[in-house]
């Protein structure tokens, strides 16, 4: 049986909250590029059949949502943190600082934060955190539908600048013919040096 994916916004709006914003990340994995955080606020008649964590959709079927998720939601923010962020700080910190800036970056804000995962950010506004919230939360699933279509669009503009890793097949994530490439190539400006998979290839 489905989950009703409009259980915790309705629990929160039975508190009297109005707008609530649901927020996920995507690129916590990769060796290279940025972590990217979306943060949506959705109307309460947004169709969400076909709404569901990101990486249970095509690649087709998620650039579809994330237009009909633009065209129709009250406000999305997202928040980008590069490669040298992630390796001056860590990747939990420079994720929950892109998870901030997608709130900041909303238009208008909202009143409640419903965020993926274990982690709550440095922000004044009420939230709650969710475990596998992309499969529980239709704001929150919305959210990682942006943020992965974002982040994967910006790995394709990288693969024009560096073609010889191959960011438009694998996004930057660890596989076999990217860790080959880190070996033949060194790495780039976008690779995230204190990862493992980049240092041991090196």
């Amino acid at each position: 049986m489905k989950p009703d994916l409009w259980k915790f916004e309705k629990e929160v709006k039975e508190n009297g909250f109005v707008r609530i914003a649901g927020i996920d990340e995507a690129g916590r994995g990769p060796l290279a590029g940025p972590v990217v955080s979306a943060a949506v606020i959705l109307p309460p008649w947004f169709p969400v059949e076909n709404i569901k964590d990101s990486k249970k959709l095509s690649s087709e079927n998620r650039s579809a949502l994330y237009e009909l998720i633009y065209e129709h939601a009250v406000s999305v923010g997202t928040g980008i943190v590069d490669s040298p962020e992630i390796d001056r700080t860590n990747i939990l910190k420079a994720a929950l600082l892109s998870m901030l800036i997608a709130v900041e970056n909303l238009n208008p804000q909202p009143d409640f934060l419903l965020i993926d995962g274990a982690n709550r950010i440095s922000s004044s506004l009420p939230q709650k955190t969710i475990i596998k919230g992309d499969s529980l939360s239709a704001s929150v699933a919305a959210a990682s539908i942006v943020a992965k279509v974002t982040r994967d669009r910006l790995m394709e503009r990288y693969h024009l600048d560096y073609p010889q890793f191959g960011f438009c097949y694998h996004k930057g994530y660890p596989t076999k013919a990217h860790l080959e490439a880190i070996k033949r190539h060194g790495c780039c400006f976008i690779h995230r040096r204190t990862f493992r998979g980049v240092k041991q290839n090196l």
